[in-house]
């Protein structure tokens, strides 16, 4: 207990020198209570059930620094052919002078740390309402200390023209980043948002990142998110989700690399004739370690929830899947479906995965699978009696199922440059 506890004293050393004195009163009010919870939270444990596949070891046992860089190259992380506005975050902290943001009547666009001081409404009445958990210590620290991040709001009926993608960047060794983000689709609105995780250089960066969004009724809200943190790099992410009446939300997260990565997602569907997608895919190599999280709350009646995640498991790479479904007694006449898919290429990879359900209402329908195995031979071996060569025919096979896990994204340009991606990654 000592020892976690002087792990975590160090890494919040670490953050100490942040000044945030210029905030606004309830904001410097949401960070202390933060701290103040931090003070009574140890950093995790395989003896903890939320965290038994996950050890947290590389990433607590690293000293880190924070990092201000005026300005980096963003070409190469840009997505070819994709009409978007930009945000840029370098090691969490917001850079204006390489944003592009193209100015639309109805949609606000900022940086977190303006928005606090803009005496918006809407900003302060949704701003940490749904991350207020304290048992969660990497949530509760991102809370205490996070640096800057982005805020976009759709007002009322307004539908966003473009996209937009947020570009995170880390560069040099042991850097820590606690960017943080507030995305509001206000009734009847329709966003489409890219969150990008890339490092420039370094090994061993931590990104600890937390995003809220809100989608109010009628809205319509799509979130996706692209880890792509090449070396000995870790990341733990926490979105947090509040739906309501005849809202969809739709997320895809597609994980590429990763030393460590968490990613945690709570969504609470709090009114009826919500649609809730969840779609994920996670490719493994060398010893990366990916982990999927996910929480649905279904709390009214008459919603639906679709959960595919699917991995690709490759040398002594590990994934984990857990998936938990809660249907409260009001939500009857819910439909909820979670599906986990995994394949292994090579005998050292492995994978955990436990989709769950609990039910608490009687007239609903809902149902949850896994499955893990290797490339079906007698697939490859018809695929071969056409012609193709072994190694085309597995990564045909590849490819197909993969990109099956990302069926959900709308934008033309982002679901291009994804499966370009996956065939980069199986055709090496």
């Amino acid at each position: 207990m000592i020892a976690d506890l002087t792990k975590k004293d160090r890494m919040v050393e670490s953050l100490s020198s942040l000044n945030f004195n210029n905030e606004p009163t309830f904001a410097q009010e949401f960070r202390n209570n933060a701290k103040e919870a931090l003070t009574n939270l140890d950093f995790p444990t395989t003896k903890e059930e939320y965290w038994k596949y996950t050890r947290v070891g590389k990433i607590i046992n690293k000293t880190y620094t924070t990092q201000q860089v005026d300005t980096v190259d963003i070409t190469p992380y840009l997505i070819p052919n994709l009409d978007a506005n930009i945000l840029v975050l370098v090691n969490g902290f917001y850079i204006k002078s390489l944003s592009q943001i193209t100015t639309q009547e109805g949609v606000t666009v900022s940086a977190l740390s303006q928005a606090k001081n803009s005496s918006n409404e809407s900003f302060n009445k949704h701003f940490g309402a749904y991350s207020t958990c304290n048992k969660e210590v990497f949530l509760v620290m991102n809370n205490a200390f996070h640096t800057d991040g982005i805020f976009i709001e759709a007002a009322k009926n307004t539908v966003a023209e473009k996209p937009y993608h947020i570009i995170n960047i880390t560069t040099q060794n042991n850097v820590i980043a606690q960017s943080r983000n507030l995305i509001i689709g206000n009734i009847g609105a329709q966003v489409k948002v890219i969150e990008s995780f890339v490092n420039l250089s370094g090994n061993e960066n931590f990104v600890n990142n937390a995003t809220e969004i809100f989608v109010g009724e009628n809205a319509n809200v799509e979130y996706n998110k692209i880890q792509d943190k090449e070396n000995d790099n870790y990341h733990i992410s926490s979105e947090q989700v509040y739906q309501e009446a005849n809202s969809n939300f739709t997320i895809n997260t597609a994980t590429f690399n990763g030393a460590i990565v968490r990613n945690n997602l709570n969504i609470v569907v709090d009114a009826s004739n919500c649609e809730t997608n969840l779609s994920g895919l996670y490719l493994g190599k060398n010893n990366d370690h990916i982990d999927n999280h996910t929480v649905v709350d279904h709390k009214q009646p008459h919603c639906n929830s679709n959960e595919v995640y699917k991995g690709v498991l490759d040398d002594k790479s590990t994934g984990v899947f857990n998936g938990k479904v809660f249907v409260r007694q009001a939500a009857q006449i819910t439909n909820a479906f979670q599906q986990n898919n995994n394949i292994l290429l090579s005998d050292d990879a492995n994978v955990n995965s436990k989709p769950e359900l609990e039910i608490y209402a009687d007239d609903v329908k809902c149902s949850h699978g896994s499955t893990t195995g290797q490339i079906d031979e007698e697939a490859i071996f018809y695929l071969q009696s056409r012609g193709i060569s072994k190694r085309n025919a597995i990564n045909l096979m590849i490819n197909a199922f993969a990109k099956d896990a990302l069926e959900n994204i709308s934008i033309e340009a982002l679901a291009e440059y994804v499966d370009a991606k996956i065939e980069e990654r199986f055709t090496k």
